[in-house]
């Protein structure tokens, strides 16, 4: 009788607090076998790499079935080509442009995400490396005191605020465009559905409601310099053909600024979300 031998999950951690490496084959990784472990790895973890495992668009697809699904992208699409080239993404481009701040994705939705997966396919000469923070580490070791002040502070998150980032002084034209996609209103705090806690931050995070508006800049600010100090943060630095995948409720990101016109890309798909910011 023959006996088929399961493939075991193979991982070695970076950080304490944040991120593990994956160094199975991609034969493995396809074969859906360790698709529980790795799941089970990414709501603890944050950041999981995957070392030049050099996916192709049809086998990110399949890599990222196998783990929940494949959400549409921001025009339809499955698979979203990451540049800040206008000639690849035309006025998508410019929207872009707030991933070179600290965000978490989907604040503006009521159900975020699950997860995003990176696959670099071409490099900046500079640059273009891609920060991460775990805001669910960090709020585990916030002190009682802040914790309970936080507790219940309810954050409204816009686009606009994001875009101001980069570009503080829009036309109008832009001004109002970016205010038509609306604003949301979430918990500073958020709970998963394993009882887990993290905290909900990022350049869409426009203020704190019912606080001074100085006192409201000093709890998000306070907060983000916290959580995305050492040790909760950690940053890729890109090899050709490395797949990073990121829980997004819990990890805030960042690209560090490279040339619009390096050519750098990444292939990115996304994981449906299957929880609300408030449950």
């Amino acid at each position: 009788m023959s006996v088929v031998k399961k493939s075991r999950l193979r991982s070695e951690e970076i950080k304490p607090k944040i991120g593990s490496r994956i160094v199975n084959s991609k034969a493995e990784l396809l074969s859906g076998e360790l698709s529980d472990e790795i799941n089970a790895l990414l709501e603890y973890r944050g950041v999981l790499i995957f070392p030049e495992v050099n996916f192709t668009d049809e086998e990110q697809l399949q890599f990222t079935g196998l783990l929940g699904g494949v959400a549409k992208e921001i025009r339809g699409e499955q698979v979203f080509k990451v540049s800040l080239d206008e000639k690849v993404n035309d006025r998508v481009a410019e929207y872009l442009k707030g991933s070179l701040y600290w965000h978490i994705d989907g604040t503006m939705n009521e159900i975020p995400i699950r997860a995003s997966m990176l696959t670099a396919k071409v490099l900046s000469p500079e640059g273009g490396d891609t920060d991460f923070a775990n805001t669910a580490t960090s709020y585990e070791d916030l002190d009682e005191a802040t914790k309970a002040k936080i507790a219940d502070l309810r954050v409204v998150h816009s686009l606009w605020r994001s875009q101001l980032y980069h570009t503080p002084e829009p036309t109008m034209e832009q001004l109002e465009d970016w205010q038509s996609k609306g604003e949301a209103e979430l918990p500073l705090v958020c709970t998963s559905k394993s009882g887990r806690k993290s905290i909900v931050l990022g350049n869409t995070a426009h203020y704190v409601k019912d606080v001074d508006p100085k006192e409201s800049y000093r709890i998000l600010h306070g907060l983000r310099e916290f959580s995305t100090r050492e040790p909760y943060n950690y940053t890729h630095k890109w090899t050709v053909g490395d797949t990073v995948i990121w829980n997004n409720r819990t990890s805030l990101h960042r690209a560090t600024p490279y040339d619009p016109a390096s050519g750098r890309m990444m292939h990115r798909t996304i994981l449906p979300g299957t929880e609300a910011w408030e449950n």
